[in-house]
């Protein structure tokens, strides 16, 4: 090749050294004289005259900053573009001068450093919004961020079904809270792409800045974003590097405050940008390193990204900057116009509420920028504003949403799909829109069928919010502002193997629990209509029915006649780990399952699933209607809810977290004995805390980790008959690492504790 090129050049060449590259091919050319950087390309027109509008880019900034920015270089026949001939095929090629300096990535970083970077990319940027070229305002680039939907496509090439959630989140967030504001945001030419092997550095300077093959005509503000990706992303803590970089930018060149605005979702783009196109390279070109050379850096950038708060990163980018920070109302303030219009029966968590604005996964964000981590919310099952989830409500939303007195694929579609979640037995499935509608539908069903009238009820439980489902909820009815118990309702005593009775949980202790209860029950057991239970009694403080329970004690309701219903509106899902319903741990089939909250991840929709005998026995009575139960938007997000579960594998993510979690607290259990019983199976867990040495519950205490755990900015809540049970049921997204976080903060507050004495 060297032959070749020799005829081209008015030196003679001593060398040619191929460079690594992403696109096209590059080399190190060095003759007598000089070296340069002698650059290749596949022949097009369009190809010259991007390179012909980039020369020039370039040799406007080599005039005005010489030695920064690599400047075109002639030919021997005074062009800058010539058409030669390499490996039998003609290329375009053209050379520049080359800079000396180590590169970014090559060097360690320091605040000046950084400081360095951010005014140099503003003095360079200053000049180029000076410039106009219309080859680079026409270019559409899948690398210029104001473009991201051109990467769209290439998340399907992410081989983690999570890991492509993630980036479908960033998506849908540009959508929302990018693309309104871009058409009014200054624009100019920018590099394009100030990454870490693009950045020549000197003795903690940056000394200039190489390859322009991303140059283009987008928001000026993308060029900080861009910069702000790679210079960030190996960092522990991002954003704080983030704002010493767009300080010293906005010392040279102010930015906008609705740049600001958007910075936290443009640097997130950019990363997306990046693990998209590495995937795709990854599949496309396995034996090219360099084209995904940053995914690790990238990928580990974007799941911290996702921890920052946006509120936090807009306020520190506008501190950086001198700007005031937008003051949002106080929690006092909110909490007082709440309950100027809403009553305060409608209870608040914590001693110091929580006032939300936005969430993702197991994360949530207050107005004030703080990033909770929520180990306590179930309903978000797949995650907080999972993206798979959103865009099926979306695009429903937009085709059809009607009741189910008309034909649509949704409805049908759905049922099967659910209904192949359960035993044969179990084929018949009403919609409704919660858990509470579904448990009272659940008793008209067993009052229908069985003609019978009594319902057997479990110690602490609970099954919603009608009427007929508080009057079946021991934990509503027999509070101390509760209605008391019904005649027709049975109460049996929770099968609990930590305080009760029995306590060997081997199976002997939940057949003996049956049998008393059998006992009691005796005198009315040709009158029972329905038993019902929840698998892990939430309210009763998270306690798993003994072993061998349900298994002792369904056979003797159904031969007096009676059905057997299992609430599976917290158990259900694959949240337990083991199973994917909470009744499947006792080895038995109930008649009627009641399904809510984590069915459509938060959208309001319940289900009841029964036999076929059920079904038909209320066929022949009054005509059954829900106005929303069973429309299609609530179906497709149900749905997408079932496809989650399985392309990420929640179920098994929650068997092997929940069994890392629980040891976790199996572990601090040994250190510290206010902890009584760590109970529950996969991502269903119980913490119950008592007085030390005893089993006598300790409200105080359970309250003041609660708290203590909530200004650390981690979500969980107590439960039970005395409140004292930390109760942690996170989003199946939750990961060791969050697991870690929890119990390493509840170690904190109870270490302190006992060294201050406050509880003993």
């Amino acid at each position: 090749m060297i032959k070749n090129l020799q005829k081209h050049f008015s030196s003679k060449i001593a060398s040619l050294d191929k460079l690594v590259g992403y696109s096209n091919i590059n080399y190190r050319l060095t003759t007598e004289d000089s070296t340069y950087i002698f650059k290749t390309y596949p022949l097009s027109e369009r190809q010259i005259d991007l390179i012909t509008a980039e020369n020039e880019i370039l040799a406007s900034l080599s005039d005005n900053f010489p030695d920064r920015f690599p400047s075109p270089v002639p030919f021997k026949d005074e062009t800058f573009i010539n058409i030669i001939a390499s490996s039998g095929k003609n290329k375009i090629c053209r050379t520049l001068s080359f800079l000396e300096g180590e590169f970014l990535g090559d060097v360690s970083h320091s605040k000046k450093l950084v400081s360095s970077l951010g005014s140099f990319l503003a003095e360079m940027n200053m000049h180029l919004m000076g410039l106009n070229n219309y080859v680079i305002q026409a270019r559409k680039l899948n690398w210029d961020i104001q473009h991201l939907y051109l990467n769209k496509d290439f998340i399907s090439d992410i081989p983690d079904e999570h890991d492509k959630n993630l980036v479908r989140y960033f998506f849908l967030q540009f959508d929302e809270q990018v693309s309104p504001i871009l058409p009014k945001l200054r624009s100019s030419l920018i590099h394009g792409d100030a990454n870490e092997w693009n950045i020549l550095t000197k003795d903690d300077q940056v000394t200039g800045l190489i390859d322009f093959g991303d140059v283009c005509f987008t928001p000026l503000i993308n060029e900080l974003a861009v910069a702000a990706t790679y210079i960030c992303y190996d960092k522990e803590n991002p954003l704080e590097w983030a704002e010493i970089l767009v300080k010293s930018y906005h010392q040279v060149l102010p930015l906008e405050q609705q740049e600001l605005e958007i910075l936290y979702y443009l640097i997130a783009a950019r990363l997306c940008i990046s693990v998209c196109n590495s995937a795709h390279a990854k599949k496309n070109e396995p034996e090219n390193d360099y084209a995904f050379s940053s995914e690790e850096n990238a990928w580990n950038m974007l799941y911290s990204w996702l921890e920052v708060n946006p509120v936090k990163a807009r306020n520190a980018f506008f501190s950086a900057c001198g700007y005031d920070i937008p003051a949002p109302v106080s929690v006092e303030q909110k909490v007082a116009q709440r309950h100027s219009s809403i009553s305060s029966i409608l209870s608040l968590s914590y001693d110091n509420p929580v006032y939300m604005n936005r969430s993702a996964f197991q994360y949530m964000y207050d107005v004030y920028g703080n990033t909770y981590l929520d180990a306590y919310n179930n309903i978000p099952h797949v995650g907080h504003s999972h993206p798979e989830v959103t865009e099926a409500g979306q695009k429903q939303m937009a085709k059809l949403n009607t009741n189910t007195r008309y034909i649509f694929d949704e409805l049908a579609d759905y049922a099967e799909k659910l209904l192949a979640k359960f035993p044969d037995s179990l084929n018949k499935v009403f919609f409704v829109n919660s858990g509470s509608a579904a448990s009272d539908l659940a008793m008209r069903l067993a009052f229908t069928h069985t003609k019978k009238n009594k319902v057997v009820v479990m110690e602490h439980g609970y099954h919603g919010n009608t009427q007929v489902s508080i009057d079946i909820s021991d934990y509503k009815f027999n509070n101390k502002k509760g209605s008391g118990q019904k005649d027709h309702i049975l109460k049996t005593n929770i099968p609990d193997t930590f305080r009760g009775r029995y306590t060997v949980n081997d199976g002997s202790a939940g057949i003996r629990y049956a049998q008393d209860a059998i006992k009691e029950l005796d005198s009315d057991l040709n009158n029972i209509a329905a038993f019902i239970s929840e698998p892990i009694v939430g309210c009763g403080g998270q306690v798993p029915l003994a072993n061998g329970y349900l298994k002792e004690i369904y056979p003797i309701i159904r031969a007096h006649g009676g059905l057997c219903i299992s609430d599976e509106v917290q158990t259900g899902f694959g949240r337990l780990g083991d199973h994917f319903w909470g009744y499947e741990a006792q080895g038995v089939i109930p008649d009627i399952v009641v399904l809510g909250k984590p069915i459509a991840n938060g959208h309001p929709m319940g289900a009841v699933v029964t036999t076929q005998d059920i079904a038909v026995s209320f066929e022949n009575g009054v005509e059954f209607f829900s106005s929303f139960g069973g429309n299609p938007v609530s179906c497709a997000i149900a749905s997408s809810v079932l496809d989650v579960i399985q392309k990420e594998e929640l179920q098994k993510n929650a068997k092997e977290v929940g069994d890392y979690y629980k040891r976790l607290f199996r572990e601090l259990q040994k250190e510290f004995p206010c902890i009584g019983d760590v109970r529950g199976s996969g991502l269903f867990l119980g913490i119950d805390i008592v007085k030390r040495g005893t089993k006598e519950p300790d409200t105080e205490l359970a309250h003041h980790i609660k708290n203590g755990l909530r200004e650390k900015h981690i979500l969980i809540s107590t439960d039970g008959p005395f409140d004292n049970v930390l109760k942690t049921k996170p989003p199946l997204c939750f990961n060791k690492n969050n697991a870690d976080k929890v119990v390493e903060t509840i170690a904190s507050i109870l270490k302190k504790n006992t060294k201050n004495s406050t509880f003993n």
